[in-house]
């Protein structure tokens, strides 16, 4: 069976691709050195269509197909990871979760701008003490005369604040379960709420030219109407969530692992050792070829599970899918950045070069989203094997 993509996919590819040499390309290095968020080219995203690839148009999306979005993250995250998981997090986590589980009113009043790309949303889940142990949340939402009363922390959230973020939604204990566990539902915060901060934003390995910040919550009031979905289902939201962005993920390392096999292909071609260019000395083409199978090997597994999704395959069998992806693409893309920093030898370890950054930028590939662990862990459990 086969996944190539379809002249229209690989049309819009090359749009994408254009855009991101252009837009993107030539200022990536000094966003990163700056820990700089361009909000102007992020926007120039959003008049592209890229944030609404998925959207319904009647919240003036283009009501394509997941895989159009897999192509637009692969291409982004070829020339920035940053701005790949800009793309990513603003669709996968940002857009998905009210479009899935927000009412009529709630989707009227967020999705246009978002869809737009001219205001991003984030996810607020993971907290000090509860990432991939989700249920362990300790942030509590009490109703109090008609509105939600928040306390408590996140961590690590994406696109929680910028200067375009209009919303969080939030997971939170709202009560307490007949077999005594937490009640977990996600209620949706907007930004400018009194008693909601986004910290100071983290100095990270990587993404530099991302937008993450811990966030906290003190009497943090919305109305009950912020209520994201059915009360008690936030953390089945939460799973239903990250099967898809583990798909995206996945097509942010493959965008990764074509980054490392251009460059390390372009210097072979460039470097002479001994007379002769580096290419030809086995040791360098065997770790370029290497490359190349990673890279065939990550699209086919991240455009099948894409396919899974577009073609409404049994949620079991995407979900199994999507773990596989996940978890190859992204350990594949932190090899291949270390293959192609070796590649550069000592070049590569200059911050000059960009296989230094996407070599600090490959890292949290393999955490965010569901770490490598789980992903191990939902193979398995796919398989039958009780694992805990």
């Amino acid at each position: 069976m086969s996944f190539e993509l379809s002249e229209d996919h690989e049309q819009f590819r090359r749009t994408v691709r254009d855009f991101a040499e252009k837009e993107i390309a030539p200022h990536a290095a000094q966003w990163d050195r700056d820990h700089h968020f361009p909000v102007d080219v992020v926007r120039k995203m959003g008049s592209l269509g890229l944030f609404g690839l998925t959207a319904p148009e009647q919240y003036g999306g283009a009501d394509g197909d997941f895989t159009s979005l897999c192509v637009a993250i692969e291409e982004i995250g070829r020339v920035d990871q940053s701005l790949g998981i800009t793309l990513e997090a603003g669709v996968g986590l940002g857009i998905n979760p009210i479009l899935t589980f927000g009412t009529d009113e709630q989707k009227d009043t967020w999705l246009p701008d978002l869809v737009e790309g001219q205001k991003l949303a984030g996810f607020g889940l993971t907290e000090p003490g509860a990432g991939s142990d989700a249920g362990a949340t300790k942030t509590k939402a009490e109703l109090v005369d008609g509105e939600w009363v928040i306390n408590g922390s996140k961590q690590f959230i994406t696109n929680s604040g910028s200067e375009m973020t209009s919303l969080v939604t939030v997971t939170a204990r709202t009560g307490e379960r007949e077999d005594g566990r937490a009640e977990i539902s996600t209620i949706i915060v907007p930004s400018g709420t009194e008693g909601f901060t986004a910290e100071k934003a983290y100095d990270k390995l990587g993404w530099h030219a991302s937008d993450t910040h811990p966030l906290s919550f003190s009497d943090a009031r919305v109305p009950e109407s912020h209520l994201l979905g059915e009360r008690g289902r936030g953390f089945a939201q939460f799973l239903a969530t990250l099967d898809d962005g583990r798909v995206a993920i996945a097509a942010l390392a493959v965008g990764c692992i074509q980054a490392c096999l251009d460059l390390s292909l372009q210097y072979a071609g460039e470097r002479t050792t001994f007379g002769v260019p580096i290419g030809r000395k086995q040791g360098v083409a065997f770790q370029i070829a290497d490359l190349e199978v990673m890279l065939a090997a990550s699209r086919q597994l991240t455009y099948q599970a894409a396919w899974m999704k577009d073609a409404g395959k049994p949620a079991k069998e995407f979900k199994h899918a999507a773990a596989i992806a996940k978890l190859y693409a992204t350990e594949s893309a932190v090899t291949a950045t270390r293959i192609a920093t070796q590649v550069f030898g000592g070049y590569g370890f200059m911050e000059e070069y960009a296989v230094a950054r996407f070599y600090r930028d490959a890292k949290v590939l393999e955490i965010g989203e569901g770490t490598s662990e789980v992903q191990r862990m939902l193979i398995a459990r796919g398989l039958g094997l009780p694992v805990e």
